[in-house]
């Protein structure tokens, strides 16, 4: 018999932590924490394999899964001393989502389930307090008429608000029993009114109900989203934890909180979070009620009047210290903690590693180094190289001028600028059309996972540093603001008013999310200054590490940041963008148009200099490194003007007839261009044009190398190559220009030849091709558009079809297809060096940058890998975890 269900709590648990994929990080962890004799409240998962089951079988469970729950609901009357559905001591459980990694917020929860007409007397009974008990049962029906009745919130919040006004009061707490057992007649009322069909009373089938809620919130829109965006497979499935109830909201005697072993935006060492008294634990992440801070020391920081947990509490909190210190010592990382107090005792909720940015990352991750909890390798395999961007990216420039309208809680660091918008629909429209916003909202709920994504940063009215706006902005890497109080959002008329000045959708505000300041229009911003901690990890990296790791760079501000990031030389130097500069690209406009050699050459002479020129300075910066200079690739039509005016003031500069010049560019169009006349075939049936580039790297080479006294090897790659005939020719042309150099100088030039491999025909007859290429250069951007005969121009209105279908895992020109793209890389290798034993070897699409790519380049034996300047950082970091991947597969 398949065992679906594992019982924990009292001191011991069926399962512990390593269980994670079956039992969900929820699940592994409440095991782990029983097991460590911390107090968890009983309960028991029902494995991811469930759901796995419920899915493949049309939504339906096992027939053996309902015997194992009922025996586990036993197990946990028998510890607490309740009975389930029980009118005179009844049991209520949470039931609550767990995948096997952490998706805040993405997937469903009920709390306070079991509650009906009868056992909300019995729990009042019990319990001594009238008005809890109907608190509790008016969120059991608020929350599950949301969740599993698909009653939508607003309808309870609305009956709520009136009761309010009507009765005077400010706040949720100063409702009496009475007032509650009103509104839960009303809430009955409402959800009879919406389904036509009461509110369920059989406690079986409230817990089925939510089970069933639960398991298909792993496929609800906001989880695909969340799991696109982080990569997270849907065939993982979700785990359910049932878990007996624990009431932080049994009156003053009773809290709940949410808290961090270590500052989640700095990483600083100190125990941070937010509590509530008499809540419960939605009330803290959702942002109703403005928590109050942990320690004293957080209280007095804020400024804030509010007793902090540690001075109303003393006793419970010296116990939560004592179990937070446990717990990270444990898991050797920083936890992210749930914990409720009933009446006096502590409960533990759960724990996890915790969100964070990439600078509290870093600097968590070399803490614990210090502190001798981790290795200086684990380290460098904590940190997600992805997340590294986030350090990559603007802060407000301190000398600006700034005017603040407002503050709010410094939630998620870093700045940003952009047009008010006050939905996600907004916010994902405009940034597909180029635009900047900051999402405006009162509180963020999940179904605006879309729309954070797309916003360069978060602005909300309400909530905390805990609430799923401060949590999952970070975890993305968003600036964010929250519970900005002052501020007056009224989504009806789409407005922003506060301190008298209103704000519309489309005007521009700024917001740090490092001091919690909004600020009126656009403010200046800096880059990061990269030091301290990002230095130091990086420097851990690069001593692991065997692959080199260079720069796409052809202008002297991208390779001057390149170097700047750590870049070791220049994988792919794109010729062509040197020609749009305004200087050049009437003489490029002229050679293109050129009919006759002469007037070819002419043009071509004026380009020479300010092509040496551009090599000159780029050589410089890399000061010895390797530059690997592409020669001209696009189809000559892409410099051409395209409208009638343009073509005008062209022969005007030209001094030639309009009309053959329409003619001329008539007979360069071309049907399928990216197929068509580029790359190595312009060199084939222009050669003078390769010949003047090879002439410019070889005497900018020599110059700089006279300059500096170190000698510069350029490496000039022939692009698009699908024979050894093509390269042998031209190789051929360049040989030639070199020894003409010599001829005139009397020095030598220095320099190797080689290929992209970025046509599957190179690929498979890399062999041959490796003859006369002294180094090959795989283009994969070329070689995935190839191999699949997909245009990366064009394949955004299908693509998202294929991923979300399954047909594609990811899309393959963000991460290479290892299986069939990376099945023709590992072939040209291994050809390539059967022929030429020494042959370079290196990667420079954007498959160069992306950190599953870089781990397959390790694998296949690549020397190095070149991708975007500002993912250079990314690529470190990712190389490193490549080589550390791989000694930990030799050793096993």
């Amino acid at each position: 018999m398949t065992k679906w269900v594992y019982s924990f709590g009292d001191g011991k648990a069926d399962g512990a932590a390593e269980l994670r994929n079956l039992l969900g990080g929820k699940g592994a962890n409440l095991a782990e924490m029983s097991n460590l004799g911390l107090p968890v409240p009983s309960g028991f998962t029902m494995s991811t394999e469930v759901c796995t089951a419920y899915y493949d079988n049309d939504r339906n469970y096992p027939e053996d899964l309902r015997a194992q729950v009922d025996a586990a609901i036993e197990q946990i009357e028998s510890s607490v001393g309740g009975k389930f559905g029980d009118k005179d001591s009844p049991l209520l459980v949470s039931v609550r989502s767990g995948a096997r990694a952490s998706m805040p917020g993405m997937m469903d929860t009920v709390l306070n389930l079991g509650l009906n007409d009868e056992t909300v007397e019995g729990l009042a009974e019990q319990s001594g307090d009238r008005r809890f008990a109907f608190d509790s049962y008016r969120r059991f029906i608020q929350m599950y008429s949301d969740v599993v009745l698909e009653v939508e919130h607003y309808h309870f919040e609305e009956l709520l608000e009136i009761l309010k006004e009507e009765n005077g009061y400010q706040l949720d707490t100063d409702l009496t029993a009475a007032d509650w057992e009103n509104l839960v007649g009303q809430f009955k009322a409402k959800v009879e009114e919406e389904l036509g069909r009461p509110f369920p009373q059989e406690v079986q089938d409230q817990l089925w109900g939510a089970v069933s809620a639960v398991f298909g919130s792993w496929m609800n829109q906001r989880a695909i989203t969340y799991r696109k965006l982080h990569e997270i497979p849907a065939a993982w499935g979700t785990a359910v934890n049932i878990q007996a109830m624990v009431f932080g909201n049994m009156g003053d005697d009773s809290a709940t909180g949410v808290a961090f072993t270590r500052d989640p935006s700095t990483g600083a060492k100190y125990f941070y979070g937010e509590y509530l008294v008499n809540a419960q634990g939605e009330d803290v992440v959702a942002g109703i009620r403005t928590p109050q801070n942990l320690t004293k020391q957080a209280r007095l920081d804020a400024g804030s009047d509010a007793l902090s947990m540690e001075e109303v509490f003393p006793g419970v909190f010296s116990e939560l210290v004592d179990v937070y210190k446990k717990l990270e010592a444990h898991y050797r990382d920083m936890q992210d903690i749930e914990f409720t107090v009933q009446q006096g005792k502590l409960w533990m909720l759960q724990t996890r590693s915790g969100k964070r940015t990439a600078g509290a990352a870093l600097q968590i991750a070399i803490d614990m180094v210090d502190e001798n909890l981790i290795t200086k390798e684990e380290a460098i395999q904590r940190i997600e190289p992805s997340s590294l961007d986030q350090l990559l990216h603007p802060t407000l420039d301190p000398d600006a001028v700034k005017e603040i309208v407002a503050r709010g809680l410094p939630a998620s660091p870093g700045a940003a600028s952009g047009q008010i918008v006050f939905n996600s629909e907004d916010a994902e429209k405009l940034a597909g059309e180029g635009v900047d916003v900051i999402l405006v909202r009162v509180e963020t709920s999940p179904e605006d996972i879309h729309g954070m994504y797309a916003a360069k940063g978060i602005l909300t009215s309400r909530g905390g540093m805990t609430s799923h706006a401060a949590v999952v902005a970070r975890g993305m890497g968003r600036a964010c603001v929250s519970g900005a109080g002052t501020l007056n959002i009224d989504y009806k008329e789409g407005t922003l008013s506060v301190l008298g000045e209103t704000f519309k959708k489309g005007d521009i505000i700024t917001i740090d999310g490092g001091t919690g300041e909004v600020m009126k229009g656009a403010v200046g911003m800096i880059l990061p200054e990269l030091s301290g901690t990002f230095n130091t990890l990086m420097g851990w990296a690069d001593e692991v590490r065997r692959m080199k790791v260079r720069a796409n760079a052809e202008t002297p501000l991208d390779a001057e940041t390149a170097r700047k990031f750590g870049a070791e030389g220049i994988g792919l130097c794109r010729t062509e963008h040197m020609f749009f500069d305004a200087d050049r690209i009437v003489a490029v406009r002229q050679m293109i148009l050129a009919e006759t050699l002469e007037d070819r050459e002419n043009a071509l002479a004026k380009l020479l200099p300010v092509q040496r020129a551009d090599f000159v300075e780029l050589f410089k910066i890399m000061a010895g490194l390797p530059v690997t200079v592409r020669l001209l690739d696009p189809p000559l039509h892409e410099f051409l003007p395209k409208s009638d005016e343009e073509i005008d003031d062209l022969a005007k500069a030209l001094g030639a007839d309009p009309k053959k010049l329409r003619h001329r560019a008539l007979q360069l169009h071309e049907f399928n261009p990216m197929l068509g006349h580029r790359g190595c075939r312009l060199g084939i049936s222009y050669p003078e044009i390769y010949e003047m580039q090879a002439r410019a790297i070889l005497e900018a080479a020599a110059i700089v190398t006279k300059e500096l006294g170190e000698t510069v090897i350029p490496e000039i790659m022939i692009p698009l190559v699908a024979t050894k005939r093509e390269l042998e020719i031209l190789k051929g042309k360049i040989a030639a220009v070199a020894k003409a150099i010599e001829a005139d100088t009397g020095a030598s030039a220095d320099y190797l030849i080689g290929t992209m491999i970025e046509l599957p025909r190179a690929a498979l007859q890399a062999g041959q091709i490796a003859e006369e290429a002294e180094f090959f250069s795989f283009g994969t951007n070329d070689l995935t558009q190839t191999t699949y005969g997909i245009s990366r121009d064009d394949s955004g209105a299908f693509l998202d079809d294929y991923v979300d279908q399954g047909i594609y895992e990811t899309d393959p020109f963000v991460s290479l297809d290892q299986e069939g793209v990376g099945e023709l890389v590992k072939i040209a290798v291994e050809r390539g060096k059967a022929t030429r034993p020494d042959i370079k070897l290196g990667i420079c699409g954007e498959h160069g940058g992306d950190p599953s790519s870089i781990d397959f380049c390790e694998r296949v034996g690549l020397e190095y890998v070149s991708c975007s300047p500002y993912r250079v950082p990314i690529a470190r970091l990712a190389a490193a975890q490549a080589t550390l991947g791989m000694e930990r597969v030799s050793e096993a």
